[in-house]
């Protein structure tokens, strides 16, 4: 169980966090203004799929990339909307909620590692993408599911795992990610045998919502090639998405911008990676690495530092450092807390931030 100090200052952390977001940016405009700020990008997707389903907007051209996102969250946003009728405030409001599971989760998988829990959820709120752990967005949601998961395959509680893991397949292709580090956790435990084939649960979602798109479209890795279609997502060799990438980079404009921080964000992924591997955490490795692969293989860099959010096992990391040298939080903080709050005001104007 999480002490009652740990789940006080991880709840203290993230409310305290929102409230501040919401006080810097609510400042000068309507409600009505504030949530149009929110429903940006992919929150706008999300929508969609809640309120229409994934044929899209009646009257309008089907959108080939819609069934690239997982239904987990525009199902729980079609039901949070019976009682909020702005679908943006509602998308707020799950990310609001599940990010206080995550947040508690994470603080809890902290002090399980030896770490202090609150610098976890610090390091997790400073970081440059937070701004996506309060947009009606997947990555809160689908945290709330997968570092729970996480946290009771390592008390050994294998049935709440998995199907703690199914809920986070239910929300992102990560799941899969997850559902393969899993594996290796079980194998490294030593478990026993007979309970390996709750190992197999956190697939059934992605095999189901295959079955569900092969229905729909004749095609069982739909998802796949939405990606494809929508974002470029097309194999290729990670010294090809580099150059790509970093001829982009070079550019000007804003999505030059947007571009030089995928390489920042490659960069401390494969750092972070190399970290895991250097301590022999195989299990984390595995769920990391996996990530990294599949995002650096792309025709170019796309959303990788919004995925380090993703990468629990990295904030832990982080909070261990941090609480034997209590100077790394603060330049952790000292520099990355400032990208957060510039990233936080790129996403609302409607820049790309990620």
């Amino acid at each position: 169980m999480i002490t009652r100090s740990t789940g006080r200052d991880a709840l203290l952390l993230w409310f305290g966090s929102r409230a501040g977001l919401l006080v810097a940016t609510l400042l000068g405009v309507s409600l009505g203004d504030y949530l149009g700020r929110w429903r940006r990008w992919d929150a706008t997707l999300f929508i969609t799929i809640a309120e229409y389903g994934y044929d899209g907007e009646p009257g309008r051209p089907p959108d080939d990339g819609l069934p690239a996102f997982f239904p987990g969250l525009p199902a729980v946003l079609r039901l949070v909307h019976v009682v909020v009728p702005d679908w943006a405030a509602a998308g707020l409001l799950v990310s609001l909620v599940a990010g206080a599971v995550a947040m508690l989760a994470l603080a809890r998988l902290a002090e399980v590692e030896g770490a202090s829990g609150w610098m976890a959820v610090l390091a997790l709120l400073l970081f440059p993408m937070a701004v996506f752990l309060a947009a009606g967005y997947s990555e809160s949601l689908f945290l709330a599911f997968a570092i729970p998961a996480w946290l009771a395959a390592r008390q050994g509680n294998w049935p709440s795992a998995a199907l703690l893991a199914a809920g986070a397949s239910c929300v992102r292709i990560t799941g899969l990610f997850l559902a393969v580090a899993l594996v290796v956790e079980f194998v490294m435990r030593r478990e026993s045998p007979r309970r390996a084939w709750w190992l197999a649960v956190p697939l059934v979602p992605l095999v189901a919502y295959s079955y569900y798109q092969y229905g729909r479209t004749g095609d069982w890795l739909a998802w796949k090639h939405a990606q494809e279609a929508g974002w470029g997502r097309d194999f290729a060799w990670p010294w090809q998405a580099w150059a790509t990438t970093w001829r982009s980079a070079m550019g000007s404009g804003d999505f030059a911008v947007a571009f030089r921080m995928e390489i920042v964000g490659v960069v401390v992924a494969l750092a972070g990676l190399v970290w895991l591997l250097v301590l022999r955490r195989w299990s984390e490795a595995v769920y990391t690495g996996t990530q990294a692969a599949a995002l650096m293989t792309s025709a170019y860099y796309l959303s990788i530092p919004r995925s380090l959010l993703l990468w629990f096992p990295l904030w832990v990391l982080v909070a261990r450092l941090a609480t034997r040298r209590a100077w790394v939080m603060v330049l952790y903080g000292l520099i990355s807390g400032p990208l957060m709050l510039v990233n936080a005001g790129r996403f609302l104007s409607g820049a790309w931030a990620g």
